[in-house]
C-alpha cells in the first residue's frame, strides 16, 4: 500500500481544499471538512479504490439521496450519535432517564394537540387494538406537569400516514400531540402497529443486501416528550415479542424500551412510564434541527 496521503503534497492539498489558512469562513467547518476529506482519501488509498469504484459510490449516494433518512440509521449511524450523546452525559456525571433512541424519518410537524385518553387512529384499520398507559415522571419520581407527549407510529400494514404509498390514510392517522395535565399522567388508544421493511428495490435495500442484511424494523412506537424545565426526549418502544424486536436493522432497540404487549384481557395493553431529566440549557429543553416533514 502506498502512502501517498501523508505526503506533503497532498497534505498541502487538504489544507488548501478545506480553506485552512483562507480568511474568513467557519474555522469549524474547515477542521471537520479536512478530517472527512482526509479520512475519504486514506480510504481510497487503503482499499485501492478505483476511479470506477469512486463514482459508482457516487451515483449511489446521489439516486439514494431520498432514503438518506432510512439510510442513516441502517448503517447505525443514528444510534451512534445516540451512544456519543450518552457518552457526553455519562462524563458530565448524568444519569437516568428513559434511554434515548432513533428518531428516524416518519415525523410530521403539526399534528392535532388533543387531550390525553384519545384514539389516535382516525382510518378504518381491522387491526388489532393497542392502549398504553403510563406517567411522565422526573429525576426524583415527581410528576412532570404540563407536559407534551408526541405520538405516531405506523398502522397495521406496516404504512405510516403522510408516507403511505397507498394515499389511503388521513394525514394524521396514528399521530397527535397529548396534552398532559399537573399528573403527569397519559393515556391513548390506536391500532397496534406493524413492522415493516425498506422499500423493496430502494436505496436503502440495496445497500442491506449488499451488505447481507436484512432490512427490517419490528413493531414499534416512536415518542417525543417535551416539558418546561426538562429536556426534551426523544424514544420509541419495540414491542418485546416481535421476531425482530432484538434484530432491528435500524439499530433503534435498547434495553428498558421493549414492553410486551398484555393480551390477557383481549386487546393489546402496554404500561409504560418514561422519565425525564432536568434541562441543563435552553437547547436541551429543544429539538434537534433535522430536516422534518410537515403537512
Amino acid at each position: 500500500m502506498t502512502n501517498l496521503v501523508a505526503s506533503k503534497e497532498v497534505q498541502t492539498l487538504l489544507d488548501h481544499a478545506s480553506g485552512i489558512g483562507e480568511a474568513g469562513g467557519n474555522a469549524r467547518l474547515k477542521a471537520i471538512m479536512r478530517d472527512l476529506l482526509e479520512s475519504t482519501m486514506s480510504l481510497i488509498e487503503k482499499h485501492d479504490i478505483s476511479e470506477s469504484e469512486f463514482w459508482q459510490a457516487i451515483n449511489y449516494l446521489q439516486n439514494g439521496a431520498p432514503e438518506f433518512g432510512l439510510i442513516v440509521p441502517g448503517v447505525g449511524i443514528e444510534h451512534f450519535l445516540d451512544l456519543h450523546m450518552d457518552a457526553k452525559d455519562a462524563a458530565a456525571g448524568l444519569s437516568g432517564g428513559t434511554p434515548r433512541t432513533i428518531e428516524g424519518p416518519l415525523y410530521v410537524a403539526g399534528a392535532p394537540l388533543v387531550e390525553s385518553g384519545v384514539n389516535l387512529t382516525d382510518d378504518a384499520d381491522e387491526g388489532e387494538v393497542l392502549t398504553m398507559s403510563g406517567a411522565v415522571r422526573g429525576p426524583e419520581g415527581e410528576a412532570v406537569p404540563n407536559a407534551i407527549l408526541h405520538v405516531w407510529h405506523a398502522n397495521s400494514k406496516g404504512f405510516y400516514s403522510h408516507f403511505d404509498p397507498t394515499g389511503e390514510q388521513a394525514t394524521f392517522n396514528n399521530r397527535r400531540r397529548l396534552k398532559l395535565g399537573a399528573d403527569g399522567r397519559y393515556a391513548f388508544s390506536s391500532i397496534m402497529p406493524r413492522g415493516y421493511s425498506v422499500p423493496p428495490g430502494g436505496a436503502t435495500d440495496v445497500l442491506m443486501k449488499a451488505l447481507g442484511r436484512h432490512g427490517n424494523r419490528p413493531a414499534h412506537v416512536h415518542f417525543f416528550i417535551e416539558a418546561p424545565g426538562y429536556r426534551t426526549l426523544t424514544t420509541q418502544i419495540n414491542f418485546g415479542d416481535d421476531p425482530f424486536a432484538r434484530d432491528d436493522f435500524a439499530f433503534g432497540t435498547r434495553e428498558g424500551l421493549l414492553p410486551t404487549p398484555d393480551r390477557s384481557r383481549g386487546d393489546a395493553h402496554i404500561t409504560f412510564d418514561f422519565a425525564l431529566v432536568r434541562a441543563r440549557s435552553n437547547a436541551d429543553a429543544g429539538f434537534s434541527t433535522r430536516s422534518r416533514a410537515s403537512a
